[in-house]
């Protein structure tokens, strides 16, 4: 899970993560690696969130073109079997968590991921679901990534990954390591089970500075929440059905495992409370229910055909366009700098 103020060490962006409210909730990627040395702004993606008090219509009534992110062709994927899901195994709680040796069970399994997005960039976490290198993080950890890298624990180096699919609606997504094998697992148990009271552990790459995964204990404060999600630019979700707790959260902690005192994970970690300005760390937190998580990985992993489901990488042209001044095409309004589109000598003005 993340934060929802910008980086104290980047300049605000108006109606973006430097505008936050105090008191609002947010659902974000973590304050990203350092921007761009060509000194591009980054494109940071907080979201603040607030509570869904009444049923609201799907937020973006438009249709953007904005910087031309497309969904890319990709092959037929190999049917996968559905994920297994364990009996929740809850020690007896005694008012604490073995906070180090439940996260040693779970770390393992924990991946950071950084990704490009366009011009800039962000980090997030993953939790490694099967061996052959299926990771399931949150969508908006990997939405409009145009490039994907995974550093596994116990491994060196970083490994390149693809979007398999994403459930934009639900805040979930799976993504794929690419030439890798044998590779630990997190478990599921049914967050269906799941009371008030119980505690659990968060783990994730807090701040995205990489390394051992961070972990916090708190307790279960809710269940079935529903929040709406906005980033401040007009566009919003709703998640409903959400887990509460207070296990404290930072940025970079989204897609995340919120764990059981056995080590098993019950939820993924999507949102938080944002309590001041540049805030770092939020104890009221946000989680997707393990069954949620689960039944879209499994929907994905079937390739089955859904109006909730889009298959594939975002592939990044680099331009603005408006639908509405040419009436032959495209009219490019701006150019990225440095973009495939500007690389191929494409100019404002141009017609696509």
């Amino acid at each position: 899970m993340s934060q929802m103020y910008s980086d104290p060490n980047q300049p605000a962006v108006p109606g973006g993560e430097g505008a936050l409210v105090p008191g609002s909730y947010w659902v974000p990627p973590p304050p990203p690696p350092p921007p761009p040395t060509r000194g591009e702004p980054h494109l940071g993606r907080w979201i603040i969130i607030s509570f869904l008090i009444a049923a609201i219509a799907a937020g973006g009534t438009g249709i953007g073109v904005g910087w031309g992110l497309a969904r890319a062709l990709r092959p037929q994927a190999a049917v996968q079997s559905p994920l297994t899901i364990a009996s929740p195994n809850t020690a007896p709680s005694n008012g604490s968590l073995d906070m180090n040796a439940i996260a040693a069970k779970v770390d393992p399994a924990i991946v950071d991921i950084n990704t490009v997005l366009g011009t800039g960039s962000a980090a997030g976490t993953g939790m490694i679901v099967t061996a052959n290198g299926e990771v399931l993080t949150n969508n908006h950890v990997v939405d409009g990534s145009t490039t994907i890298n995974v550093t596994i624990a116990g491994r060196s180096g970083t490994y390149t990954a693809h979007v398999v699919g994403v459930a934009p609606a639900a805040d979930v997504a799976v993504i794929q390591i690419e030439g890798v094998s044998g590779l630990p697992t997190v478990t599921l148990a049914a967050s269906s089970t799941l009371q008030v009271g119980d505690h659990v552990v968060a783990l994730g790459n807090a701040l995205g500075l990489g390394g051992k995964p961070n972990a916090t204990t708190g307790t279960i404060t809710n269940l079935d929440q529903a929040i709406t999600a906005s980033q401040g630019n007009g566009q919003s979700e709703q998640l409903t059905g959400l887990v509460e707790s207070d296990a404290p959260i930072s940025p970079g902690d989204s897609g995340g495992p919120l764990v059981n005192s056995a080590g098993q994970v019950v939820g993924m970690i999507t949102a938080g409370d944002v309590q001041g300005f540049r805030s770092q760390t939020s104890t009221v937190n946000y989680a997707i229910p393990s069954d949620t998580a689960r039944s879209f990985v499994d929907k994905i992993n079937a390739d089955q055909a859904s109006a909730d489901i889009i298959y594939g990488q975002v592939g990044f042209v680099g331009v603005e366009v408006s639908v509405s001044d040419a009436s032959s095409g495209a009219l490019v309004t701006k150019v990225v700098p440095s973009s495939p589109a500007d690389s191929a000598g494409i100019t404002p003005g141009s017609v696509i």
